[in-house]
């Protein structure tokens, strides 16, 4: 059978919920818990169920607050130097969060480092200095039984077009850009063990 709520008039007098003190220390319920269970904090048996005194409650928590500073005072931190450790430890776990970030991008493809972008403009160059190297031997024999200079001219044009048509075809591959990310993080990653053997 159901028991009906407790009225505010059946509350005891004094006495508080879980959620009413943890609104008073500006803390969780679960804060409020567990300072229960270490026995800062102790809850008692009234009318209305198990419930806080207040007062009693404010003291011990103001009294754990105090020891709690005693103990780093005695320990010589101050708080400017605890305050000081707690910020670096974040701005640590900030970095690491953007850096797994642009790990992430960067194996979607979203962000290139710039090194593989270097080596993708690299590749680039080598095909455009490839094409150009092979002209002279592409175009030789046809300029030389060229019968004029127009001719021989028209010739060389024709083989520019080609190589720029050709050019013209290079495009971004993404899976050329994943296969060089890969390795790369292979290599870091062989590094890495590499240097901790050591």
């Amino acid at each position: 059978m159901a028991t009906a709520r407790k009225s505010k008039s059946e509350e005891t007098p004094g006495y508080c919920k879980t959620e009413d003190l943890a609104n008073l220390f500006g803390l969780t319920g679960q804060w409020i818990n567990q300072l229960t269970r270490d026995g800062v904090i102790k809850r008692r048996e009234t009318p209305a169920g198990k419930r806080y005194n207040v007062v009693e409650s404010v003291r011990a928590y103001t009294q754990y607050l105090r020891d709690k500073a005693a103990s780093r005072a005695d320990k010589g931190i101050p708080e400017d130097k605890e305050l000081e450790k707690f910020e670096a430890e974040v701005k640590i776990k900030q970095a690491k969060a953007k850096i797994a970030e642009l790990e992430a991008d960067e194996v979607q493809g979203i962000m290139h480092r710039s090194e593989d972008v270097a080596d993708m403009t690299e590749d680039l160059i080598y095909t455009v200095r490839g094409s150009l190297m092979a002209l002279p031997g592409r175009l030789a024999v046809d300029v030389t039984s060229a019968q004029t200079a127009a001719e021989a001219a028209g010739i060389i044009r024709a083989e520019v077009f080609k190589v720029m048509q050709e050019l013209s075809q290079y495009r971004y591959d993404p899976q050329k850009y994943e296969e060089r990310v890969r390795d790369r993080m292979k290599w870091e990653t062989e590094r890495e063990a590499d240097s901790d053997d050591e």
